[in-house]
């Protein structure tokens, strides 16, 4: 629904969240700028501003379905460029203290295109709309009015310019990641501070990539291996299938991490509780050293339990909840925030608590089910209320029947996916094969046909 809000508005920050966010502001705003300190145009490749960017990428279902309803026809692209575009309950071999589980077909998608790619595609989609520009400038602060009561845009500073200038905005949008300074900003102000949780677990991903194909190949038409790290075997991986080749993410917790010589590397991939995944890499032909990533702490800054915020300004995607990256959500949830955006742009903004209000029940699920997985490790730092400790006593049995039960299996992967909510586990077909587990032969897994015209 057009809704015209203003004249302008400027997105801070131009990685996947604030890629999605110009996208639904287009529709709102006669111009958007989005700022970012990388050369956004022309840019391929792993950016310098997200050190991630080498690492593996998940877009979960329901961001897939976000990106379609926001770029029709953005998978198809993807399947006739190369990328792999499967079924997204049947590609990804997920497996719980080395045991997978079972497979059913869904009408869920999952695409491989890894985040840079992705990215460069997102970004062309979004540089096509007639009133969307980019501009290359470190974001200095945010301009308030005179009783700072609003937000009149964010002074940046462009390559080569002496003298930080404004960029006038009717909304600014802080979609700076997990490096947002917005607290900070709020602060100065004179606003109260932010309330933030912090569930601190010490993650560290070690990848490397392999040249297509292997020889011993667990994956086959598939996308991905999972091994999910579990207080049991608290060491995780993921191998996945790229439009170009192979890459291997191995993850650690509370400081154990793999070696970045080649090596250590392999010799970690050999302790994993998937044997699969070492065969599948200990001979192939490694296209570079290992890279490594530190991610301390999740971190949920509560903006909506603010009892004030200057008008004008809104924050999504990781700026609002960093999520631990081994679940593979933040993608997925900077797209389900554009959408709350959408919402509240189509209700003629306004209050910006009301935005993070409806953004905090949309974050509830995801943060629950990364926080609560990481709270299952004893020495993880954090607050384990009672709902969290049912909870993860729930998600071991969940584990153990979802090897076992193809509904519980199902109903597992489209709550991963943050296609349903967390509490879909808890209806009585499910929950009952839960709490009373039984055994079921493996199902014949049969490709379904996508109109994205690739197999999934």
């Amino acid at each position: 629904m057009f809704v015209h809000v203003g004249d302008r508005a400027v997105v801070l920050g131009g990685s996947v969240a604030g890629l999605f966010a110009a996208r639904v502001l287009a529709e709102h705003f006669t111009e958007v700028v989005v700022v970012d300190r990388d050369p956004l145009l022309d840019a391929t490749g792993p950016r310098r501003a997200v050190p991630q960017g080498h690492h593996i990428h998940g877009l979960l279902a329901r961001g897939q379905q976000i990106l379609e309803e926001l770029f029709p026809g953005f998978t198809a692209e993807l399947a006739a460029a190369g990328v792999p575009t499967r079924d997204f309950a049947t590609s990804l071999g997920w497996h719980f203290a080395g045991t997978p589980i079972q497979q059913s077909p869904s009408d869920l998608i999952c695409i491989s295109a890894g985040r840079w790619l992705l990215e460069d595609q997102i970004r062309a989609r979004v540089a096509a709309l007639p009133n969307v520009t980019f501009r290359q400038a470190d974001i200095v602060a945010l301009e308030y009015t005179d009783d700072r009561i609003a937000v009149l845009g964010a002074r940046i500073q462009s390559p080569g310019d002496d003298t930080p200038v404004l960029e006038r905005a009717d909304l600014t949008v802080d979609a700076t990641g997990r490096g947002s300074r917005l607290p900070r900003w709020l602060a100065e102000a004179g606003y109260p501070a932010v309330e933030e949780e912090r569930v601190t677990m010490d993650l560290t991903y070690t990848s490397c990539d392999f040249r297509a194909p292997l020889t011993a190949d667990p994956i086959g038409d598939g996308i991905a291996v999972i091994s999910v790290a579990t207080p049991g075997h608290p060491r995780g991986a993921t191998l996945a299938r790229l439009p170009d080749r192979y890459s291997l993410s191995l993850n650690g917790v509370l400081g154990d991490r793999a070696p970045t010589d080649l090596p250590g590397f392999l010799e970690y991939a050999r302790s994993l509780p998937v044997p699969a995944i070492h065969e599948a890499i200990r001979d192939a032909e490694p296209l570079g050293e290992p890279v490594q990533f530190r991610f301390p702490a999740s971190v949920r800054r509560r903006y909506e339990r603010m009892t004030r915020l200057p008008a004008g300004l809104v924050a999504l995607g990781d700026a609002a909840c960093g999520f631990n990256p081994i679940y593979a959500q933040g993608m997925t949830v900077a797209a389900t925030g554009s959408l709350v955006l959408r919402d509240y742009l189509e209700q003629g903004a306004g209050d910006p608590r009301r935005y993070f209000r409806a953004l905090a029940k949309t974050l509830d699920g995801a943060w629950d089910m990364s926080a609560g997985g990481d709270l299952a490790f004893p020495d993880v730092a954090g607050r384990r209320t009672p709902q969290v400790r049912l909870g993860n006593a729930f998600m071991r049995r969940m584990q153990v029947a979802a090897t076992r039960d193809r509904v519980v299996a199902a109903a597992f992967v489209r709550v991963a996916g943050l296609v349903d909510a967390p509490q879909a586990m808890m209806r009585p077909r499910v929950l009952s094969r839960v709490l009373w587990p039984r055994d079921e032969p493996a199902a014949a897994v049969t490709p379904l046909q996508h109109t994205t015209g690739g197999t999934a």
